[in-house]
């Protein structure tokens, strides 16, 4: 059967006069019996490729051998004319990174060197390695994101990602989130997930573990791997917050019911999407972060999340799988105390999350809206630049004039406006730029929008808001105490019980 391979992604085929990318899962077919059966891929490459490189045992140049279908498609292959190898070992296993792409831009061996410090960091943390043999693939070809595998990981990254620090530490932040992946969801993984069915999809109301836990860890595991300074880590657990706290998702959906609806709600987003649903990524990864403090409270700091892992690991990795109820027990069991109601609040209901637990036990301070931003008491008396007044704000997105976003519980949506509608004019005159047409009128102010909707104007009345500002940020207090800064040192550094 022939293929056409020419989406990029990763979890699509892409082929080219330069490179193959092959995902298993839309390429291999097999025998719907649910024996097991060895699988052996044979590659006939172009001239000029290289030889191909997979997670997979390789006998022999482009040759891959699977000993069951879950493993083939659970192994990406990648061969190309650009494709480097560079290696390296722990405990006697070798782990490889493999660049495919133009990667003129990048150092392999400087990727190489901190790839493996993370790795070492990653595995000091789980305390045990489970392969035998581990690949990072990045494909450089444009794009991002990645895919965790078994024994191996599928990344996509832009020619110039790695010139800019900030980029290539968010491309070190993957490598960090896939590699975590090996142990939590390709080893240990919620019941619901396993054995493989290849026929149904699989709903399980603990994606937030399998994505959250692991969406919190990758920045932490590389602040404590010497990777990020203490400030650039809470610039991105800032990050976090910010998303989560600006998203009106999270007052309808709550966090156990986006894992569950993953199938129909989280990869069929709409430009509604973020007034009606949250991520079980985002939203998991702060409830993480929360839950970890939890436990280090209850515990007077002898136990944290990281205990939690260590021990969900040891109980449930392999085929046996956890529940949410058996994840629940075993946190109070490790925090020494029941975590029923943090549970309650912050997994199955759509209560607002209460931060000031952990402002108060790690010394941070955490900027929310209208609090603590600056005043014109605050700024330099000497700035000669005029003071701008903030515009008006109905928050909303367009483009060409035509809505695109549309949040709930802004000016424009009381309004009535609709995603879809083109504007055509504020208070009678043409506008072919609103935020510059925005900026004639005052928060407070009303003004008369007209629109196209179906091809039919209608006239609107709404009363402009005042955008919101920068907050969400977390910051170490000027007044940090001797025991706060202790306990933020412990969650920060390398682990102090190993």
């Amino acid at each position: 059967y022939k293929l056409y391979c020419r989406e990029l992604s990763v979890r699509t085929n892409f082929v080219d006069a330069d490179s193959a990318i092959l995902d298993g899962a839309p390429t291999f077919l097999t025998l719907a019996d649910d024996k097991p059966r060895e699988h052996i891929v044979r590659l006939k490459l172009p001239e000029g490729f290289k030889a191909a490189i997979s997670g997979l045992e390789s006998p022999a140049d482009n040759e891959f051998h699977a000993s069951s279908y879950d493993e083939l498609v659970d192994s990406p292959i990648l061969a190309g004319r650009n494709l480097e190898i560079g290696e390296f070992t722990i405990e006697n296993v070798k782990h490889r990174l493999a660049h495919l792409g133009d990667s003129s831009q990048w150092d392999l061996q400087e990727a190489l060197s901190d790839v493996e410090v993370l790795a070492r960091a990653e595995i000091r943390f789980w305390q045990v390695l489970p392969y035998d043999h581990y690949d990072f693939l990045n494909v450089i070809l444009g794009g991002g994101g990645g895919l965790e595998h078994l024994d191996s990981t599928l990344m996509l990254a832009r020619p110039l990602g790695s010139r800019k620090s900030e980029d290539y530490k968010r491309w070190l932040g993957l490598v960090s989130h896939e590699f975590f992946h090996t142990w939590n969801v390709k080893r240990l993984r919620p019941k619901n997930l396993g054995p493989f069915d290849y026929e149904n999809e699989n709903h399980t109301k603990s994606l937030w573990v399998a994505e959250g836990i692991t969406s919190y860890y990758d920045d932490l595991l590389m602040r404590r791997a010497g990777l990020l300074s203490e400030t650039e880590y809470l610039k991105r657990l800032s990050g976090q917050i910010k998303s989560l706290q600006t998203t009106e998702g999270r007052n309808v959906q709550s966090l156990s019911s986006a894992s569950y609806n993953a199938w129909i709600k989280f990869y069929r987003r709409d430009e509604n999407s973020s007034n009606t649903a949250i991520s079980y990524y985002t939203k998991g990864a702060v409830v993480a972060f929360l839950l970890d403090v939890e436990i280090r409270k209850a515990s007077s700091g002898a136990k944290s999340l990281d205990h939690l892992m260590r021990a969900l690991y040891e109980k449930y990795a392999g085929e046996v799988g956890y529940t949410p109820e058996q994840f629940r027990a075993l946190a109070s069991e490790i925090a020494g105390t029941d975590l029923s109601e943090f549970f309650a609040l912050a997994i199955d209901s759509t209560t607002e999350l209460d931060y000031s637990g952990a402002e108060d036990y790690f010394g941070l301070k955490l900027t929310r809206p209208g609090q603590d931003e600056p005043t014109k008491d605050d700024k330099d008396d000497d700035a000669e630049e005029e003071e701008k007044e903030d515009p008006g704000w109905l928050g909303l997105s367009v483009a060409n004039s035509v809505i695109t976003k549309l949040t709930r519980n802004t000016p424009g949506y009381e309004a009535g406006l609709n995603v879809g509608d083109e504007i055509i004019a504020l208070d009678g005159y043409r506008s072919r730029d609103l935020s510059k047409r925005l900026e004639s009128y005052e928060p407070g102010q009303k003004v008369i929008i007209t629109i196209s909707r179906s091809g039919k104007l209608r006239e609107l009345e709404a009363t402009l808001g005042k955008k919101p500002g920068e907050a969400w940020k977390l910051e170490v207090r000027p007044a940090r105490s001797g025991a706060q800064s202790g306990r933020a040192n412990n969650w920060l550094s390398e682990y102090k019980d190993l």
